[in-house]
């Protein structure tokens, strides 16, 4: 962000880490020094909050050793104020600290943190709290920005509706994102940590961590520690339903649902759901792939798909989800183009997708659905279990489409419980 070739940067971090430390005293001051010219606006929820960071930013300016690094920048003795302070003569470098939803208008700045916008779990729940916060970030906030400033969001994630949601799924690959799991989840981990292994040991051991998990349930842990903010439980799915098996029929019907979405790094995802039937027996959910893809790498997604379905089960029937208007029409016939030679259907379902979901959901209930093991297991019953609440219901439509067109196949059914062979399923 200092050179200048990020302008976008979310940082997500649990409590007590040491991230407003970083990031809202130490990088003010340390931009201040390299770009002296460049003021800086610093917010968070409390304006006392923001105070604070500021004092202390200011005391860094000050010190000798800055005076060491950075020869001819200090502050102007003239211009001391906690909430606005400013750098010494040549220097037009200032810093404005002010409350979420405080004043900030007559001021512009080529750096703009947000610390926390939100203090609380309570807040964060609160839709209003959180259209109050997304309308000052739009019409107040950002319009501080001059061109080419950068913005840093730092926070605890509380909600998928949160400021960072909101803009994840607005402004598509605009953002650079940096999440810092308290415990790391293995591959992909930003610092290189094997799994299990805390983010700040001298701080938080292990055990300690699993502790924290313990005493504050897994919602708000995947929320605040982990930086993947869940909803609360949804009233049609319950994860006890599931029955998690190695194997499903060998020889069933067979229906790949997809549900699609344009998006990349944000957004709505797109998500095929194969499910299988034997008349008279289970249904199972075998595999589900799902992404946020741009339309082309969606396509080819969905084509690799397809060649890895018929490669492994025969014949796999595929279906679309068509949206409304003509663009939802032009995109199903280019993915029906795009897989000539499979057997590939789209519909236009109607209704709201909670009573599309409800036959699939009866029998998720009866324990008549089971889901065959693999990676997504978790992803999918976590999109499940708070459904209609979630922010994402791709999974959900993917599976209700694929069970409801599993019920018409059905209809012409021959006797196949002959081919009621176990096969063991491998995730691909």
């Amino acid at each position: 962000m200092i050179a200048g070739d990020i302008r976008r940067l979310m940082i997500f971090a649990p409590p007590q880490h040491g991230k407003s430390e970083l990031t809202s005293v130490r990088f003010p001051a340390y931009w201040m020094g390299r770009r002296p010219d460049d003021p800086v606006i610093i917010t968070s929820y409390a304006a006392d909050l923001a105070y604070s960071k500021s004092r202390q930013a200011r005391q860094v300016v000050e010190s000798q050793e800055f005076a060491g690094l950075f020869p001819g920048v200090g502050t102007n003795p003239e211009s001391r104020a906690v909430n606005n302070w400013g750098l010494a003569a040549p220097h037009r470098g200032e810093l404005v600290a002010a409350g979420v939803g405080g004043p900030i208008t007559g001021h512009g700045a080529m750096l703009g943190i947000i610390d926390d916008p939100v203090e609380n779990w309570e807040q964060a729940q609160s839709e209003t709290y959180r259209n109050r916060a997304w309308d000052w970030y739009r019409g107040t906030f950002r319009t501080r920005i001059w061109e080419d400033g950068a913005i840093v969001l730092i926070m605890t994630r509380w909600h998928e509706d949160d400021l960072a949601g909101r803009l994840l799924a607005r402004d598509e690959g605009e953002w650079t994102v940096l999440r810092l799991p308290a415990l790391s989840e293995g591959e992909g981990d930003p610092l290189g940590r094997a799994e299990g292994e805390p983010l700040a040991p001298a701080r938080y051991s292990k055990p300690e961590l699993e502790s924290l998990r313990r005493d504050v349930g897994s919602l708000a842990w995947a929320s605040e520690y982990q930086g993947t903010p869940r909803s609360p439980e949804g009233n049609r799915f319950k994860r006890h339903w599931f029955e998690i098996v190695p194997a499903s029929a060998a020889r069933a019907y067979r229906v790949r649902y997809w549900d699609k979405a344009g998006t990349r790094d944000g957004g709505d995802y797109t998500a095929g759901v194969l499910m299988s039937w034997v008349p008279g027996s289970y249904w199972y959910v075998e595999d589900v792939v799902r992404g946020q893809w741009s339309s082309l790498e969606r396509e080819t997604v969905i084509r690799r798909t397809a060649e890895a379905d018929r490669e492994r089960y025969g014949p796999v029937e595929i279906w679309l989800e068509q949206e409304p208007g003509s663009g939802g029409k032009d995109s199903a016939e280019y993915t029906i183009r795009n897989l000539a030679g499979y057997a590939v259907h789209a519909e236009r379902p109607s209704g709201p997708k909670e009573v599309r979901a409800e036959p699939f959901a009866a029998q998720c209930e009866a324990g008549n659905v089971k889901l065959v093991r693999g990676d997504w297991n978790e992803r999918y019953l976590d999109e499940l279990t708070v459904f209609p609440n979630g922010l994402h219901d791709d999974q959900v439509d993917g599976s209700s489409g694929a069970f409801n067109r599993l019920l018409g196949l059905g209809e012409s059914y021959e006797e196949v419980v002959e081919y009621y062979e176990p096969v063991r399923i491998s995730p691909y």
